[in-house]
C-alpha cells in the first residue's frame, strides 16, 4: 500500500515537470517577430539606412536577404 502511495506521487511529480517543461517550449515557439519586417519599416524605426556588409555582397545576397539574415542574427528567428 505505501509502495503504491510513492509510486503515484512520483508519477504525479514527473508529469508535473514534463507538462512544464513542454509548456515553456510552446510559449517560446509562440513568441511573435517584433522587430522591424521590411528595409523600409527599419529605415523609419532607426532612422539609419540598412547596408549591406562586404561579406555579404562578396557572396552575392540581395539587399532583401542581407536584411533577412542580419534580422535572424538579432531576434533569433523571423516569422516574414
Amino acid at each position: 500500500m505505501k509502495n503504491e502511495s510513492l509510486f503515484k506521487m512520483i508519477d504525479e511529480i514527473v508529469a508535473e515537470v514534463f507538462s512544464s517543461s513542454l509548456k515553456d517550449k510552446n510559449l517560446e515557439e509562440k513568441e511573435e517577430y517584433n522587430g522591424p519586417r521590411t528595409i523600409q519599416e527599419y529605415t523609419e524605426s532607426t532612422g539609419k539606412r540598412f547596408r549591406v556588409t562586404k561579406d555579404q555582397k562578396e557572396r552575392g545576397l540581395s539587399r532583401e536577404e542581407s536584411f533577412k539574415e542580419n534580422m535572424i542574427k538579432l531576434y533569433g528567428s523571423i516569422d516574414f
